[in-house]
């Protein structure tokens, strides 16, 4: 404030009327005075700014870790925001692997009072918190429950993704998961075991493991599945990092997707079309996720009367890695991490 002042000649508190909307300052001051705000690039303490007036309009996006899902979430969140005298400030406050119990709740401890007014927790592992201000979860670990909550239909998503490779004649279909704690998770195992059982196909539980959502433990997983002497034709992953760690995988083991082996992913993240083959996946709107909790977020500041919990549609999106079933099935070359 005082580098304001010496450049635009005037003293601190003429600065702090015009920096606070204050009476007294002629008009032509105020403009030379935020004109070298500009020029300068001043802006206020937000620790200083929520002391006095009990608000910082900044909301946060906490998030574990910045991967291919949360970006996309924040992506639609920083679209969501322009116009609404809102700013955006995104934090990690995981341990870099995505599984730290209780991450949430040490992110907003630190971020609450002073720099933010209300947050978008992703992913959280705990949707009970304490603080005195607003929070909306993205797709919670224990699904919808009294915190607001946006999600979308994973259970619909699984069953569209099933229903799409048994139409191609795929019968010995693998499900890898991710991570058991995860709701989303659960239910795209039982929107998987539905669609089977629905079309009267028993599921063979070795066809099903854990991945984990992540590239390394689907790859390990995915070795597995390969070298299992009657193999699957198929596989749908629980998320497009761990069908894109499948497919290679398969190309290490001497198989040819789609022709030996087709893989279905799950979220449609902008890597899953950039693959060879393209993936075929089902299409979570997660830009559209981002700024629905954003706006569900501003509402509820506002007080404005609303569903507090939303769940979109998902949608399958055909591209190049699934084909129809093959009538001979090759084995696999067996699989290492150091492939």
């Amino acid at each position: 404030m005082s580098d304001v002042a010496r450049t635009a000649g005037v003293s601190v508190a003429t600065v702090s009327k015009v920096v606070n909307n204050r009476y007294g300052v002629a008009q032509a001051t105020v403009e030379r005075v935020r004109q070298v705000i500009h020029q300068l690039g001043y802006e206020a303490s937000l620790g200083a700014q929520s002391l006095r007036s009990h608000r910082t309009n900044v909301l946060g996006i906490l998030v574990a870790e910045f991967e291919p899902f949360s970006t996309e979430l924040l992506k639609g969140a920083s679209k969501e925001v322009a116009g609404t005298g809102y700013q955006l400030l995104a934090y990690s406050g995981g341990d870099g692997g995505g599984t730290a119990i209780g991450w949430e709740r040490r992110s907003l401890a630190r971020l609450s009072g002073t720099l933010i007014d209300g947050a978008v927790i992703v992913t959280p592992t705990v949707v009970e918190t304490k603080q005195g201000f607003h929070v909306v979860a993205v797709d919670p670990h224990t699904g919808p429950s009294g915190l607001p909550t946006v999600d979308s239909d994973n259970f619909a998503g699984a069953v569209l993704a099933t229903n799409y490779l048994l139409s191609l004649g795929h019968r010995r279909i693998a499900h890898i998961s991710g991570r058991p704690d995860l709701e989303s998770a659960r239910l795209r195992e039982a929107g998987f075991r539905r669609a089977m059982a629905d079309a009267g196909v028993p599921v063979d539980e070795k066809l099903v493991r854990v991945g984990g959502f992540r590239i390394e433990s689907a790859a390990a997983t995915a070795g597995d599945l390969l070298a299992l002497p009657d193999r699957p034709t198929a596989v749908f992953a629980g998320n497009d990092l761990s069908a894109i760690s499948t497919v290679d995988v398969a190309r290490s083991a001497g198989l040819t997707v789609p022709d030996d082996l087709s893989v279905m992913g799950f979220d449609n993240i902008p890597e899953s079309a950039l693959v060879n083959p393209p993936l075929t996946t089902i299409a979570q709107p997660l830009q559209r996720m981002g700024a629905e909790a954003l706006r569900l977020l501003i509402d509820l500041i506002g007080g404005v009367e609303r569903d507090p919990h939303v769940r979109l549609p998902t949608e399958l999106v055909v591209r190049a890695s699934c084909a129809s079933a093959p009538t001979l099935v090759r084995p696999g070359r067996p699989w290492s991490p150091e492939a």
